[in-house]
């Protein structure tokens, strides 16, 4: 007996409500200024010039421009990962060996974004579905480092060239860690459960193809989801970011990490590491910081450390990985990260 017809991909497509909801969005984009001015000067009526008035109105701005681009952000790459899934990201890089491997999926680890809650399944997924080390290492360095949301928000703040030399060094970090990792044939510092674990079932599970309602559904549920774990972090990031906005001076920055001082880049990734927060909602810090007259390689070395070198990731790694084999991973990644912060500072 023949199963269900699959669902035609035009079948219910919510044209009139995407396009709304799109008008809807643009609009709000375009006046996040004067919403921020409204609430600042009008409703609380602060002086703007002023360093409260000034940080209430970097946090209004940043936090509508911020929420704005993650939900856009967030439903378009939902929508296209429905055409994508986890199981077929590892079954495109299993049995791959170094070099295209860890290009691979250090590429799959910028368009499937997962976070340090997902390291672990996602960790024991690859190398049970036959994945090397050094490859899996490799996805796993690029999926929180080179955020494609972030890429997106480095682009509104700072243009096309600094989005693509994050781009570029966050990808050759985990291309160049992975290879490195794996050629140590490490595989006797990862906890022996990781390789007796059995994928059960099929690799891409039968049934019928989502219809654009469906997946724009998942869209709209990923938005929720995701906003509803980052908010607290978001608004501190932003908070932060406007505190040192309106307050900190910029000569302070300027004394222990501007421009002529050799130890500036190890001092961001080292106070980066303790910190947790992902991508989005460290950029704000990040903008705030460069303001203020860091150099950019300065700030996104700090950014890259917190995104892939967080206390709270290596402790969930630690379920998989033993300890000799976390302190090579944050040795390799911490020298790729310093040497993109010289790199940065040195062309720009």
């Amino acid at each position: 007996m023949r199963s269900a017809a699959r669902a035609p991909a035009s079948d219910g497509f919510p044209a009139l409500r995407l396009a709304l909801a799109a008008v809807a969005w643009v609009a709000l984009y375009l006046l996040k200024g004067a919403a921020a001015t409204g609430l600042a000067a009008g409703l609380l009526r602060l002086d703007l010039s002023s360093r409260l008035g000034g940080a209430v109105h970097f946090f209004v701005f940043d936090s509508i421009k911020i929420v704005l681009l993650l939900v856009g952000i967030i439903f378009v790459v939902t929508v296209l990962r429905s055409f994508f899934s986890v199981e077929r990201t590892r079954a495109m890089l299993g049995g791959r060996r170094q070099g295209a491997g860890n290009v691979l999926a250090a590429g799959l680890g910028v368009v499937t974004p997962f976070c340090s809650c997902s390291a672990v399944p996602a960790f024991i997924g690859f190398v049970a579905a036959g994945v090397p080390l050094g490859v899996t290492l490799s996805f796993l360095i690029a999926s929180p480092m080179v955020n494609e949301i972030a890429l997106v928000m480095l682009f509104g703040l700072f243009g096309w060239g600094i989005a693509g030399l994050y781009l570029v060094s966050g990808l050759t970090v985990a291309v160049v860690a992975g290879m490195v990792l794996g050629r140590l044939r490490l595989e006797r510092w990862v906890e022996p459960f990781v390789f007796e674990t059995r994928l059960g079932g099929k690799v891409v599970a039968p049934g019928r193809e989502l219809s654009w309602s469906e997946r724009v559904e998942m869209g709209v549920e990923e938005v929720g989801a995701i906003l509803g774990k980052i908010w607290p972090y978001l608004l501190v990031g932003i908070g932060l970011g406007a505190a040192i906005h309106g307050w900190v001076p910029q000569s302070f920055f300027l004394r222990y990490a501007g421009p002529g001082q050799p130890l500036a880049v190890p001092a961001a990734v080292l106070l980066g590491i303790p910190l947790y927060s992902n991508a989005a909602g460290i950029l704000p810090l990040v903008e705030a910081l460069h303001a203020k007259g860091l150099a950019m390689g300065t700030t996104l070395a700090f950014m890259m450390a917190v995104v892939a070198l967080s206390l709270p990731e290596m402790i969930i790694l630690r379920r998989v990985l033993k300890p000799r084999l976390i302190v090579l991973f944050i040795v390799v990644v911490g020298l790729g990260i310093l040497g993109t912060g010289y790199l940065f500072n040195a062309v720009l």
